[in-house]
């Protein structure tokens, strides 16, 4: 794969977390890592990653903490997207398509809407 290639896989995932910065706190906006967190928890002594997504050096990652918290938020993925899970959070990408955009789009609105059912937000 190429740069470009991975540039363009970041970009398009980043996209899916671009709606929820004005809910959330940018912690890194590069050209390789975009990070969102969540407020300040109590509960955790903390501050609350809410997800992001990093180019390394094979693949690019989209981590969404939300379904590590809540495994539930899983259970309608396809068998293709969860084929790209790596851990309990993570999925893996050298390129996407239309079918990852609109499963992780759906996913990443189930667990904001779950963060702020939970008072993380």
């Amino acid at each position: 794969m190429t740069k470009t290639q991975f540039l363009e896989t970041f970009n398009s995932l980043k996209e899916i977390f671009k709606k929820y910065e004005k809910h959330l706190e940018v912690k890194s906006d590069k050209n390789d890592a975009f990070n969102l967190y969540a407020g300040y928890s109590e509960k955790y002594k903390r501050d609350i990653y809410f997800g992001g997504v990093e180019i390394k050096k094979n693949y690019v990652s989209f981590h969404l903490m939300p379904v590590y918290i809540n495994p539930e938020l899983l259970k309608d993925i396809s068998p293709d997207l969860k084929k790209r899970m790596q851990g309990k959070s993570c999925f893996n990408f050298k390129t996407v398509n239309k079918q990852h955009i609109k499963e992780l789009t759906v996913l990443t609105k189930k667990g904001f809407d779950y963060y702020k059912r939970e008072g993380m937000i």
